[in-house]
């Protein structure tokens, strides 16, 4: 049998060390391809609480090891933060933070340190309540994701050679269940003119002008795509715009536009491009219409270029996995969970979405919190979450082996 009560117990004894070690992290700036120091933090507490093995590969992704059993169990928390944005806007620094009895505030409070500090510590209440057994629990903190959500994984996976039978995301949740998402893509639009000089404006051809059409069929676009029962419409937006001019008194001979596109289920990258190509003002500007890449080098250097398409994933609530987190739940906490999904995008993207691998999800913070000033999360969801982290492994062998 699991000892739920002690787990819960053991949580709650590790209150103070989890807000410290989360303290730790915020106070460290670590926006995407930054995050050296924040990873060698890490290390340290893995290290401290007593991980049997920690090693940080190639990219710069930490990888905490415990236990030596045949499943292979991983959790992943992406360690990376957005920036600030404007400072005024924020009561607290947001690198120094702040806390009180219930809450702790700071630059990556729930998106997503506060799931690293828990998992690191469900790592020790493992440790500490002889909890093993035939698994590998593999923590991961892994680097880019604002940037490139699932590139972590894509390079844990093909390079790494590490595949887990399933992967906890954890993501904010309101320490809800969650078992998909809708993809995303990266959408380029590019229209091209002549310059000539501002004062004679007819002897060009406007490339902005081009463009004006485009918006407006893209706005109406967005409110006709497929919609899914579970995972909501399909969007999109316009999220910048560029030119290209010889001068500001000059007809722009270049006008480009990015496109957030959000994929729910039905949808395709495919499908998503040849809608806009089909527009008829992306027709008669002869506009180009391609998916973005990338290839933003990691902070150790390494470069693992990827284009800019994120999968759709959704998990069968019967799975062993979402019933392995909703059983630990209901052991731990004696209520029914509620099982639902992400508006945002996560690395499950990579893990299920690309490689098939069972994701689901389950983290303290809210996801109302994500790239917002004054950003926090809460001390008794840290403590829940650390105490889930510890019982889901067990629980996960305990379905398995009915």
């Amino acid at each position: 049998m699991i000892p739920f009560s002690s787990i819960v117990q053991k949580a709650k004894e590790y209150r103070p060390d989890i807000s410290k070690f989360l303290r730790d992290m915020i106070g460290i700036p670590s926006e995407s391809c930054g995050e050296r120091e924040v990873i060698l933090r890490i290390k340290r507490e893995m290290e401290s609480v007593g991980f049997d093995r920690v090693e940080i590969d190639p990219m710069g992704n930490i990888l905490g090891f415990l236990g030596n059993g045949k499943h292979l169990i991983a959790m992943d928390a992406h360690i990376d933060t957005v920036g600030v944005g404007d400072r005024s806007l924020w009561t607290h620094d947001p690198y120094q933070g702040y806390e009180d009895d219930d809450v702790i505030v700071g630059r990556g409070a729930s998106d997503q340190e506060g799931g690293m500090a828990s998992m690191v510590y469900a790592g020790k209440i493992i440790r500490d309540l002889g909890l093993g057994g035939d698994y590998t629990l593999l923590v991961t903190g892994t680097v880019q994701e604002e940037d490139c959500d699932g590139l972590c994984w894509q390079y844990i996976i093909e390079k790494d050679g590490i595949r887990p039978e399933f992967v906890v995301v954890t993501e904010p949740t309101s320490l809800n269940i969650y078992r998909g998402q809708r993809g995303r893509m990266e959408i380029r639009i590019a229209t091209k003119g002549v310059s000539c000089h501002g004062s004679a404006p007819e002897r060009g051809d406007n490339a902005i002008y081009k463009m004006a059409p485009i918006l407006t069929e893209l706005r109406a676009l967005h409110e006709n795509l497929h919609f899914d029962p579970f995972l909501g419409k399909g969007s999109l937006t316009v999220s910048e715009i560029f030119f290209s001019s010889p001068s500001r008194c000059a007809v722009a001979d270049g006008c480009s536009i990015s496109v957030d596109r959000r994929l729910t289920n039905g949808e395709t990258w495919e499908s998503a491009l040849q809608e806009i190509r089909n527009l008829p003002a992306v027709k008669a500007a002869n506009a180009e219409v391609s998916m973005y890449s990338y290839d933003r080098p990691s902070y150790t250097g390494l470069v693992y270029p990827t284009e800019c398409y994120f999968p759709t994933w959704v998990l069968d609530e019967g799975s062993p996995a979402c019933a392995a987190l909703v059983d630990a739940y209901r052991g731990l906490f004696g209520k029914e969970p509620l099982v639902d999904k992400w508006t945002f995008s996560t690395n499950g993207v990579s893990i299920m979405g690309r490689f098939g691998i069972p994701c689901v999800g389950f983290g303290p913070g809210h996801e109302d919190q994500a790239h917002a000033p004054n950003e926090r999360t809460w001390k008794d969801e840290l403590v829940a979450a650390a105490a889930m982290y510890a019982a889901v492994p067990s629980m996960y062998l305990e379905r398995h082996s009915r």
